[in-house]
């Protein structure tokens, strides 16, 4: 305990608020957090001399976001002192106690606490007129045009003067599969969490798009009103009765002992509810007694909320499959027995590559442990080996395409198993979306079921064959009709001009090229045509020089320009009438933190790569896309193959994994 380290957590701590409360993007979570603060705290308990006035424990944490028109609140939106244990949740009373006169009877109301995002709204004379996000606590940002776009908002009440309410903005867990599935098919990142999905949904610059998400909106707080009852419990049913949408899971508790029978079984049903919580909150039901008991710096003196553990099922893994990506790559995905985690029924499991199987002893029939990364993406944490059952042979990666049955082969350094058939239809289907991809050619309706049918009929072999295709011909389809197959070719002829030419190189899918590198290339050659005449090995030779292509890249381009196939993909799209714009200009960023170090970002984030690559370049930041001489860092997330690793251990690189990375660059 020295006052570096105390130094050390505000700032941290600091940096993690502005992460989580304005970018909506936190590197935690809330129970690594917590710890964090709770160090702090004892710190500043044992040594108040130390005690910082920038402190996250002096203020509420946060500031607006700029874009949005700042609102201030009419009292500040504070964070809620926590507890993970009954001891803790017991101490809470205590002090509630100590603070109220000997005796008097203490009522709490104990509710789910919705994985979210908190919203202040404001009536007069039974009109909505304003909406706001939590923002910094004591100002947050207008949203009310996105806020009247949730149906289940009244936009006019039953009600005479004033009336301030707060409540959650959340998606229901079968919503947000919906949703994400639909950002799969047009290319889009998927939303890691409930929070981030209905954070990123309220800010959309277009009400009409907001429009478009299944939001929902639970009120949890009736912070002003007149008539407001005098107790929470009847307040919540009070404005019920104005039709508007109340926290509906809502205890009223004579005792703390009740409390904590209710928080437990919160926690234990959570599965069963059709949205997601992190937890939930217990709260002083009387108003005068929560004006008695006032609030420090950061948070209420009448409310705790209790946080759950991360929640983890056992299932049984019954096989693993294996799927060819567009660049041929076999990934093994596991095929799991049906099992109930955090709100959403998870069947399968990504198992990376084949490293990580044998790591890990994976094999068919083997109970397992599973747990959604970031509450969103199923992993497999951990194998019940001693619950094996017989003589299992271990999982061997198949030596040949499963979708084409082409030889499959392993380079020497790859962590990857490949395809070698350039005309596998998987690699097709796979190549065609990633074509279409809002990152690439940024094609709308181009989905997997349809991809999948215009690969099997033959109509589609390469992203050229988009263009030649009929409306007519596309209506026939399974589930397609006259006006979604006319939908589908107006967004195919809109990616026919106008995209930039770095958007082109990345569609075109070659091996280790990225938008980033991509980008790089549109920098040296203008358009397709300046890098089709040019001699591949020139071509490999001028790209070489460029900072951030190192020479396994440069190959990966000198063959796919080299090979007739493959070139003609790109000649093909020329004579399909495909012409591009010039790529923007990168700007420099030498003046950032992070000038003059080199980045190599690997292995599976809890942000898609291309993000990570834009916050590392705004910091200064050169971005490589393989370890080699003059990288300095490189950002290991989840199943990284051992190759890299020991490359980087070879060249002296600094190998980071993700919390290093948020030290270095604040997270979106």
């Amino acid at each position: 305990m020295t006052r570096e380290r105390y130094r050390e957590l505000v700032r941290e701590i600091a940096r993690h608020d502005y992460l989580y409360y304005v970018l909506d993007a936190p590197e935690l979570t809330d129970r690594e957090y917590d710890r964090l603060y709770d160090e702090l705290t004892a710190i500043e308990r044992a040594h108040p001399e130390w005690i910082d006035p920038a402190s996250p424990t002096q203020r509420v944490p946060g500031a607006v976001r700029a874009g949005l028109r700042p609102v201030p609140h009419v009292h500040p939106m504070l964070s809620l002192d926590k507890a993970t244990t009954e001891a803790e949740v017991l101490d809470f009373d205590r002090r509630v106690r100590e603070l109220l006169p000997e005796g008097l009877p203490v009522v709490y109301a104990v509710e789910p606490k919705i994985d979210g995002v908190s919203v202040e709204l404001t009536y007069r004379d039974g009109r909505l007129v304003l909406a706001s996000t939590r923002g910094g606590g004591d100002v947050g940002e207008d949203v009310t045009e996105n806020l009247r776009t949730v149906r289940a908002l009244p936009l006019s009440i039953e009600h005479r003067g004033e009336l301030v309410l707060r409540g959650e903005v959340y998606i229901h867990s079968a919503d947000l599969a919906a949703v994400n599935e639909a950002r799969r098919a047009e290319g889009e990142p998927e939303f890691a969490n409930p929070r981030n999905a209905a954070a990123g949904s309220l800010r959309l610059l277009d009400p009409a798009a907001t429009a478009r998400r299944p939001l929902r909106l639970a009120i949890w707080e009736v912070l002003l009103g007149d008539g407001r009852p005098p107790t929470h419990v009847e307040a919540l049913e009070w404005i019920a009765g104005f039709h508007l949408p109340r926290q509906r899971t809502l205890h009223r508790c004579a005792t703390i002992a009740e409390a904590w029978a209710r928080l437990r079984e919160i926690g234990e049903r959570r599965s069963e509810l059709p949205y997601e919580i992190d937890g939930a909150v217990v709260k002083v039901d009387r108003y005068d007694l929560r004006e008695r008991l006032g609030r420090t710096a950061r948070a209420p003196r009448w409310a705790l909320a209790y946080k759950f553990a991360a929640e983890r099922a056992t299932t049984r893994l019954l096989e693993i499959r294996v799927q060819v990506g567009r660049t041929g790559v076999l990934t093994p995905v596991a095929t799991l027995e049906p099992v109930r985690l955090a709100g959403t029924t998870v069947s399968q499991a990504s198992l990376h590559n084949e490293d990580l199987i044998r790591e890990k002893d994976i094999r068919a029939g083997d109970r397992v442990v599973v747990e959604k990364a970031g509450d969103i993406i199923p992993q497999v944490v951990e194998v019940l080996h001693e619950e094996r059952a017989g003589d299992v042979p271990p999982f061997v990666m198949p030596d040949r395409c499963p979708a084409c049955d082409a030889p499959a082969v392993r380079e020497p350094g790859e962590a990857a198993r490949r395809c070698t058939n350039p005309a596998c239809p998987a690699q097709r289907r796979a190549a065609i979306l990633h074509y279409a991809a809002r990152a690439a050619m940024d094609i709308d309706h181009l989905g997997p079921a349809l991809v999948d049918q215009l690969v099997d009929r033959g109509w589609v072999r390469e992203p050229a064959d988009l263009y030649r295709l009929r409306a007519q011909d596309v209506a026939l389809l399974d589930r397609m009709g006259e006006r979604s197959a006319q939908n589908v070719i107006d967004a195919i002829a809109a990616s026919r001009t106008g995209r930039s030419f770095d958007r082109l190189i990345h569609a075109l899918g070659i091996p280790h090229v990225g938008a980033t590198v991509a980008r790089t290339i549109a920098g040296v050659y203008p358009d397709a045509r300046a890098l089709l005449d040019a001699a591949p090995d020139t071509v490999a030779a001028r790209l070489a020089e460029e900072h951030a292509i190192g020479p396994k890249i440069a190959e990966s381009v000198r063959a796919y320009l080299a090979r007739p196939d493959t070139r003609a993909v790109l000649e093909h799209l020329l004579e399909a009438g495909v012409t591009t714009r010039p790529a923007a200009a990168e700007p420099a960023a030498a003046t950032g933190p992070l000038a003059g170090r080199a980045f190599c970002v690997t292995g599976t984030l809890s942000l898609p790569r291309e993000r990570v690559h834009e916050l590392l370049r705004a910091a200064g930041a050169a971005i490589h896309e393989s370890v080699k001489k003059g990288t300095t860092d490189l950002v290991a997330g989840e199943n990284v193959g051992r190759t890299k690793i020991e490359k980087a251990r070879k060249l002296g690189v600094r190998i980071l994994d993700e919390t290093d990375l948020w030290k270095l660059v604040p997270r979106p």
